[in-house]
């Protein structure tokens, strides 16, 4: 019995760190495709482009973890039913559930470490990925500086060139305003040629002016009573301008900034944040009640027995049995009331409904710390008895079943996700659901499994459709024969 157990444990570990590694990849090219424009073209480091595809590389764990378990339990089970493996184990008295036991204790110890890892390594790696990230899209082109476009990425300074050579070095035909915050005017750099470079140290981009002239503006130098200003103009036959590259650098944001967010929290740290959410919007729904009454003036009148008999009359008779101004005061008064009742309602009805929209995502955040582990037993629960069946190993039919299945997954799951968020379905519904509605067919497959059925068989199916067809046509030669007598 041990000897079979380590055959299966052999015959899956390497399926599942192969697809694994795969849908990792697939995931993260993914990524990269998505926000290339962000990346692309700003100077970054080599480390900091490593960081980032390790951070998203951990973010894709939860829909990467999944697809690799179903699609390894049917490529084994699969491979193990094509070589007639599995057929030899049944011939051993060794039943497919009890040739399922070893993997099952492997994938539930795989769940419980998907739980871990959602739990505790999840929210940091979305803290590091979402901050790292948000201050890369920040982060200025690289492109420094562009054909016929005054660029404005230096501060206090426009930057027009003509052309450039094919190495970004020379540039031609030299515009520069440059903003003087002493006199609060602009000089003005002209030159025919110049040669861009960086300093050592990669703080400055100097630029290297040949055959120019320099215009300056500056204060009066005749006193106060004359108002016009100095202007300057310098003839050059080189000089060199520096600009610093400290805005190009990239300036990380503090994470503590982040840390509210629900993607960044732990399942405890969910219930508690949810705790104090919740009970704040409890106190601000008690409150309004005291907030309307005193623009009702049924609250602010006095309601003590004045000695006059009341009288009881038909809702609508009320304001006849008054006096037509008054009548009209009563209405005016009314609308005001409830104008200014239905505007302060309406204020507090937003705060509720969007109070309401931070709960859900909090209890949704807190049930998807589980629902990795139960979608990883599932899968697997659908994986092993369907390859089993199908009895074809390698990277053909198994992957097409396993992308079906775990299309069906995806879609169910996030069309949940969305609707408990939207508040349709409650958080717990939205986010079980394809949990729920993917555990019977792992149970029917399994049933079918153990029974040796030919569920996916081809040519049994044929033989079906072919028989189906000679009953039809032998049916009506009968039927023209007898009417034909």
């Amino acid at each position: 019995m041990k000897k079979i157990h380590l055959l299966i444990l052999k015959a899956f570990i390497r399926p599942f760190i192969v697809t694994f590694l795969i849908v990792m990849f697939v995931l993260l090219m993914l990524f990269l495709w998505k926000y290339i424009d962000d990346l692309i073209g700003k100077g970054f480091q080599w480390y900091t482009i490593l960081q980032l595809m390790m951070y998203a590389s951990a973010t894709n764990v939860a829909m990467a973890l999944p697809l690799s378990v179903l699609l390894s339990s049917i490529m084994t089970y699969g491979t193990l039913g094509e070589n007639y493996e599995l057929v030899a184990i049944k011939a051993a008295g060794v039943s497919l559930s009890r040739a399922l036991y070893p993997m099952v204790i492997v994938v539930t110890l795989l769940s419980i470490s998907a739980f871990i890892f959602s739990d505790y390594m999840l929210p940091v790696a979305n803290l590091k990925f979402y901050s790292l990230l948000y201050d890369a899209r920040k982060q200025k082109s690289a492109s420094l500086i562009k054909v016929n476009v005054f660029n404005n990425s230096f501060p206090g300074y426009s930057i027009r060139v003509g052309g450039k050579d094919a190495e970004d070095r020379i540039l031609y035909n030299i515009m520069i305003y440059e903003k003087n915050q002493t006199y609060n005017s602009n000089n003005v750099i002209f030159a025919k040629q110049g040669e861009m470079f960086k300093s050592p140290d990669n703080a400055f981009l100097i630029l290297k002016l040949k055959d120019g002239v320099r215009y300056e503006e500056g204060a009066n130098n005749q006193g106060a009573y004359n108002a016009r200003q100095t202007f300057t103009r310098f003839r050059f036959k080189e000089t060199e301008q520096k600009l610093s590259l400290d805005g190009f650098k990239i300036h990380r944001t503090n994470e503590s900034e982040f840390k509210g967010a629900y993607q960044m929290m732990s399942s405890r740290q969910l219930l508690d944040t949810f705790a104090v959410v919740k009970k704040n919007a409890d106190r601000n729904l008690a409150q309004n009640f005291l907030m309307i009454t005193p623009y009702s003036r049924y609250f602010t009148m006095s309601h003590k027995p004045t000695g006059i008999k009341p009288q009881k009359l038909p809702a609508q008779h009320i304001l006849s049995a008054f006096r037509i101004d008054d009548q009209l005061a009563a209405v005016t008064n009314a609308n005001a009331e409830v104008s200014s009742i239905k505007d302060i309602l309406k204020n507090k009805g937003e705060n509720f409904r969007e109070q309401n929209s931070v709960l859900r995502r909090y209890l949704v955040e807190y049930q998807k710390k589980f629902t990795l582990s139960a979608a990883c037993l599932v899968l697997f629960l659908i994986g092993a008895p369907l390859g089993a069946i199908i009895r074809k190993g390698g990277l053909g039919l198994p992957v097409v079943i396993s992308v079906v299945f775990f299309l069906i997954y995806y879609i169910i799951s996030t069309i949940g996700e969305k609707s408990a968020k939207d508040g349709s379905v409650s958080p717990v519904l939205g986010t079980w659901v394809a949990i729920m509605l993917l555990t019977p067919i792992g149970i029917f497959l399994s049933y079918k499994a153990a029974n040796d059925s030919v569920l996916f068989d081809i040519e049994v199916y044929k033989r079906f459709f072919v028989d189906l067809f000679k009953n039809i046509f032998k049916k009506k030669a009968t039927e023209t024969g007898g009417a034909g007598v």
